[in-house]
This record gives structure tokens, sequence and C-alpha cells, in this order.
């Protein structure tokens, strides 16, 4: 017999179906849920500091405690030792570990509630501090796993069985744009363009309800079904072949709707002559146009990723395959969705063969390790995707690498090597005349020069950042920038020069539905940190709340652990000691200075 532990939603024990007793003691399932979520199992002085502090003997509660569920899961072997270990295995299910975890999409549409609904211990801040994050963490999980099974199903030609997908992953998170966009796009090629038209609606009233926004055009293309380019299709290979070769040049030209017309009519020449290979070639440009060329259109680019990797895994053509995981764990990495970016950049790395492959891979993993924190990682990944670009030839690839490489030493506080990152990134920008590219590398580099006191240079760099970031019309970019024009304006004294750039870049930085999450929650914390250097606590406390709420969300554990200072600023009595216990086993000189502050 085999019980299934609940912990969404209100918590409770089953076997064969039906609840059992729950254990007594109304800390007993945040003792559980705690245990069984831990990153590391838990030392029993941490968890009797964690919810028992105010009891006469912690450590005597904690082993009540353990022992009422032991009893009340009907196993003796479990949560023994110390530090605790659950030993579940083959036992008992455990939901949120099933839902984050097991291949099969389909439980998730049965998730309802959130993580221990219900149970609120005012009396133990520092667990409620890991729950709200915990909480958070979990419900984007769930909504990133919504997300990725409609996505698959209408690449897959089969719309209408993502609908109650897309329309689970709306409910959990309204105020998205992209789920609205995934199920008006579920909705109109399933064949219901005016249950589709009724969702467009909907989005429209929520954003303006509830954010006083408007609705990208992004929303309304997706009710569009793709009916294939305008011109009439010959259906050879060498048509095809040219169709694709423009669509790529245009693209990189900065031409890109004309590119993604000629890359559409590629795809379309392709299928219609047998090709395959080529047919998941063209739509792997194709989606990656759509991801790095044009903004607000992730959605539709990560349905044609999907869409590549079917035809690809048919025609046999591995590079392919390899090239449509690579781009959507970007997508999922800009979108701060962790656990599926790893999924994705995973199956690209067991496949990849040559140093390009590894060293654009290994980009985007150093990326993604560093909006996470685990700084380690993101230097070794970084540097080794410096080093394969190198050596491959690769001169963009080695630019991009380094920017972020330069990036996660200027979060570290270590400008020397920030600045001999970003000097080389710059270079090769300059060198391959990347235009596009440009204003990141030269904000991180503005940055480092207003850290160094080059207040000219400084006010130099972020400009042109800002001016080239608006001319290429990327919200990053003119989001970094204008953060940037922000620190510039606290140098000099001018606080209501900081109000104007950071208010700036927050809403240039999240106009887009498929924005970079970490650039929006990095402005957000420059602006919490500048009012309260002001004592602006009218303007720092929403600030602080969005902050904390979209880090915890998108895993950023830097940005959690720097909310939590905000609020210790703010005075939260509390909030100091929940930072630190956050901060545990993040490697970074300069956060560990703040906290010791």
């Amino acid at each position: 017999m085999k019980g299934t532990i609940r912990l969404l939603g209100r918590p409770s024990i089953e076997y064969d179906g039906g609840p059992v007793r729950p254990p007594r003691g109304r800390k007993s399932w945040a003792l559980l849920g705690y245990v069984l979520l831990a990153e590391r199992p838990p030392a029993r002085k941490r968890l009797a500091e964690l919810l028992f502090a105010d009891a006469e003997d912690p450590l005597g509660a904690l082993r009540w405690t353990l022992a009422e569920l032991r009893r009340a899961l009907g196993v003796r072997e479990v949560l023994s030792g110390d530090p605790v270990m659950v030993s579940l295995t083959g036992v008992m299910a455990v939901d949120v570990l099933q839902v984050l975890s097991e291949p099969d999409p389909e439980h998730l549409l049965a998730v309802e509630g959130e993580l221990l609904e219900g149970v609120e211990l005012d009396s133990c801040p520092d667990f409620e501090s890991w729950l709200m994050v915990e909480r958070q963490r979990v419900a984007s999980a769930v909504e990133a796993r919504l997300r990725e099974a409609a996505v698959g199903l209408v690449a897959a030609g089969r719309a209408r069985d993502a609908i109650p997908f897309a329309s689970k992953a709306v409910a959990s998170n309204p105020l998205e744009q992209g789920n609205h966009e995934l199920l008006v796009r579920s909705l109109a090629v399933s064949g219901d363009r005016p249950a589709a038209l009724r969702q467009i609606a909907v989005c429209e009233d929520v954003l303006r309800r509830e954010l006083g926004v408007e609705a990208s055009a992004a929303l309304r293309q997706a009710s569009a079904v793709d009916r294939g380019p305008s011109l009439e299709v010959v259906g050879s290979r060498a048509s095809a072949s040219s169709a694709f070769e423009a669509g790529r040049a245009a693209v990189a030209a900065g031409v890109v709707e004309s590119g993604l017309e000629c890359l559409r009519r590629a795809v379309s020449e392709a299928a219609r002559c047998g090709d395959t290979e080529l047919q998941g070639r063209a739509l792997v440009a194709l989606g990656g146009a759509l991801v790095h060329a044009i903004r607000g259109r992730d959605e539709e680019g990560a349905i044609t990723l999907q869409e590549a990797i079917l035809v690809a895994e048919r025609a046999g053509d591995r590079a392919t395959v390899v090239a449509a995981y690579r781009e959507l764990g970007f997508v999922e990495v800009q979108a701060g969705r962790r656990a599926t970016a790893e999924t994705w950049l995973a199956k690209a790395a067991n496949l990849a063969e040559t140093d390009e492959e590894n060293a654009a891979i290994l980009g985007v993993r150093g990326m993604n390790s560093s909006d996470l924190a685990d700084y380690p990682a993101a230097l070794r990944q970084l540097e080794e995707s410096v080093d394969l670009a190198a050596r491959c030839g690769d001169p963009r690839q080695q630019a991009w690498s380094l920017s972020i490489l330069g990036r996660a030493h200027l979060l570290r506080g270590e400008y020397s090597q920030a600045s001999a990152a970003i000097a080389h990134s710059l270079e090769l920008v300059r060198q391959q005349r990347w235009v596009a590219f440009m204003p990141w590398p030269q904000a991180l580099q503005a940055e480092l020069d207003l850290y160094a006191g080059r207040v000219g240079a400084a006010a130099e760099g972020f400009e042109q950042a800002w001016a080239l970031g608006c001319q290429v019309n990327d919200p990053c970019w003119e989001g970094i920038s204008a953060r940037g024009l922000g620190l510039l304006a606290a140098e000099r004294g001018d606080y209501q020069g900081v109000v104007h750039w950071l208010d700036q870049a927050a809403r240039r930085a999240s106009r887009e539905p498929d924005r970079y999450q970490w650039v929006h929650a990095h402005v957000l914390d420059t602006a919490a940190g500048t009012a309260i250097d002001q004592g602006d606590e009218a303007r720092a406390r929403p600030l602080v709340a969005q902050l904390a709420a979209l880090a915890a969300r998108c895993d950023m554990r830097e940005l959690v652990v720097r909310a939590q200072l905000h609020l210790g600023r703010l005075g939260d009595p509390q909030a100091a000691q929940s930072a630190r216990r956050m901060a545990a086993g993040i490697d970074n000189p300069r956060l560990t200075n703040l906290l010791e502050a």
C-alpha cells in the first residue's frame, strides 16, 4: 500500500485515495514541507531554531513533532538522523515533487491551491520568509511546465489538446500576457477563432485594470493563424534553399519582416518538396529570428522551435535539434523559468559535438547560473564558452559570453576582471559591427567607469547605450542603460533625475511580455535602494514588494536576498536574519559585505 503526501492546497496524507488522520501540532505540516523541499537535509539545530525557538525545549519539541509525523505517515524509518533524512522513495509519493519532476504533464491539470495552503506561522518569521519564496518558486515551476506542455502540443499539431494546459497557465498567472497569448494561439489554431477573440478581450481588460498597461501587439497577432508565405509555393528544393539563405541574410541585416517572410516561404517550400532536413533548419532559423530579432514574439518562436525539433528528429539532423534545444533554453532563461531552461539546455549539451555548439550552450547555461546566483558555475561555464568560441572562430559568441562573464564579475565587485572581459567584448563587437548588441557591453562598461570615478566617461557610455538601445528598439538594452542614467543622476545628487530614469528603466525593461526578467528585477533593486537612500519610504515599499515577488518567482536568489536587505533598511527587524539565511550558499563577496554591514 503506497501513500501520497499532498502539500499543494490544503496539506493531507492519503492512503488508497483516502485521507488518514493528520499529524497533531500546528507546526507539523510546516516541518514536513520544509524537510521535503530543502536543497539539502537540514540539521536538527537549524529546524529547532526555524520552527520551535519559542518553545521551552526547542529540540524536544522538534523530536515530538518528528515522531508525530512518522505516526501519521505510518513509516517508522523516515525523518530520522541529524541532519534529518526523509527516505520516502518507493514508500510515499509527494505531489509537489511529482509535479516538478514527472515527465507526464497530465497531472498538472489536477493541481489546485498554493503550497501548504492555510499554513501560517506568524511566530516563525524566518520560516514565513522561506515559505513566501518557496510558494512563488513552486507556482512558477508549475506554470512553466503547463506552458511547456501547451507549446509542445501546438507544435505537434494538437492545438485542441493544448487548450486545457494553456487555460490552466492563465488561471495560475493571469497577469502574464504570454499565458493569454498561448491560449489565444491554441484556440485559434484549433479553429475556434471566436473564443480566441474573446480571450484577447479578457486579457486586455485584465492588464488594463490590474496593471494599468495595454497588451502588446503580439496578443492579437496570436489569433491570426499562419497561412504560410504570401507568394505561391513552388515546391522545389532550389526555391526552398534560396528562400532560406535570403531569409537568414535579411534577418542578419536587420530587415526582419522581409526575413521572416522568406523563412516562412523556405519552410513551406521544403515541406512541399519533402526535404525535411532543410525544413527543420528553416524552422530553427525562423524560431531564432522570432526570439532574437523581433520583440514580443517569443511565444510564436517557441512553438516554431518545438516544431523544428519534431521535423529534424525525423530527418536525423542532430545539429538542428541541438540548435532548437539551445534556443528554447534561452527563451526560458530570459523568462526566469530555471527548471525548464535547464531541461532544454541539458538536452542540447547531451547531443552537442562541436566546439561551436558547446560554446553557445555553455554561454546560455552561464547566463542561467549567473541569474540564479550560482557564480562558481557561471564563471566556469562562461570561461569555457569564451575559450571554445575563440578556438572555433566564432567572435560573436565570444563577445556575447564575455559580456555575461563581465557582468558576473561586476556583480561580485571584481572590477578588474569585469573590465578585462567587457573591454574584450566591446572590441569584438566593434570589429563585427554588431550594432544590435552594442548597448549591452556599453552599459556595463559605463557602470565600471562610474564606480571608478570616471563620471564623464560613464555619462557618455550610458547616453550612447540609451540612444542606440532606443534606435534598435530593444527593451532590455533600454532598461539597462536607463538604469545606468539613474545611477549617474544619483552620483550627481539629482534625485528627481534618479526617479525619472529609474521609472523609465522599469517601464522599458518590462514593456514586452517576453522581457528579460533579470534586467527588470535588477532595475527594481536599484530603484528600491536609491529610494531608501533618500528616505523615500513611500516610493521604496512597493518597489521592494515587486522585487521580492519577481525574484522569488524567477528563482533569482541574490535578488531575493537583496529584497530582504531592503526590508531590513525599512525597519523589518527579522529581515536581516532572513537575508543571511537565504544567502547561505551564494558565493558573492560583494553580497557578503552587504550582509555584514
